[in-house]
């Protein structure tokens, strides 16, 4: 029988998957280039209260749940920063090597450019029928990251040189509330000016 874990635990990684910060490196700069105006909504993950992962085709995002059934509305105090975590595909794929993308624990999967210079905090993308806002909390990887994904990853997502890149990520929260499916189109509908996108991230609005 697979172990039971808590939903503060998660799932736990495969650490035959784990792989070397050279591999990870060179898997990086062979990705193609994310789009950045329009992009795609490719996986949604709910994490439920008995630690299971769920894999929704489809979820009803809202301003006072987030994605609604999710631990984060279970975890107070409900930091709205942090309210929805989100990453690229593509660099989910690389690090993963082949484990379900719900042992990262993230919301959204997306097909899009989230990096800093692309997304600043204050950014908003309509996402489906919903509407979002970047916010300036960073996502950064832990001990359970490492834990799932090795060492090598963790370096690899929290180096100095591509951290602008957001390779762990970054958090959305709930602006127009609406209903997400996996396919859906992801749209930029405004990028603050750079002196608001400054203020932003010292402010953390």
């Amino acid at each position: 029988m697979p172990e039971k874990r808590t939903e503060h635990e998660g799932p736990a990684g495969d650490p035959s998957r784990h792989r070397l910060l050279a591999e990870l490196e060179a898997g990086l700069h062979a990705l193609p280039e994310a789009p950045r105006d329009s992009g795609r909504l490719a996986g949604i993950v709910r994490r439920r209260a008995d630690g299971v992962r769920e894999h929704p085709e489809r979820a009803r995002l809202s301003l006072e749940e987030g994605m609604p059934g999710d631990g984060w509305s279970r975890r107070p105090p409900r930091d709205p920063q942090a309210q929805l975590a989100v990453m690229s595909l593509d660099v989910a794929l690389l690090v993963a090597n082949g484990q379900s993308l719900g042992v990262f624990g993230d919301n959204l999967f997306v097909e899009l450019d989230l990096s800093d210079a692309n997304l600043p905090a204050g950014s908003r993308l309509r996402v489906g029928e919903a509407i979002v806002e970047v916010t300036a909390k960073p996502h950064n990887g832990c001990s359970k990251f490492r834990a799932r994904f090795g060492a090598d990853a963790l370096r690899f997502v929290q180096s100095a040189a591509t951290r602008p890149r957001n390779l762990r990520g970054v958090y959305w929260k709930v602006v127009a509330a609406g209903e997400v499916r996996v396919g859906d189109r992801i749209e930029v509908l405004a990028r603050p000016a750079r002196g608001q996108a400054a203020v932003a991230a010292r402010s953390g609005v």
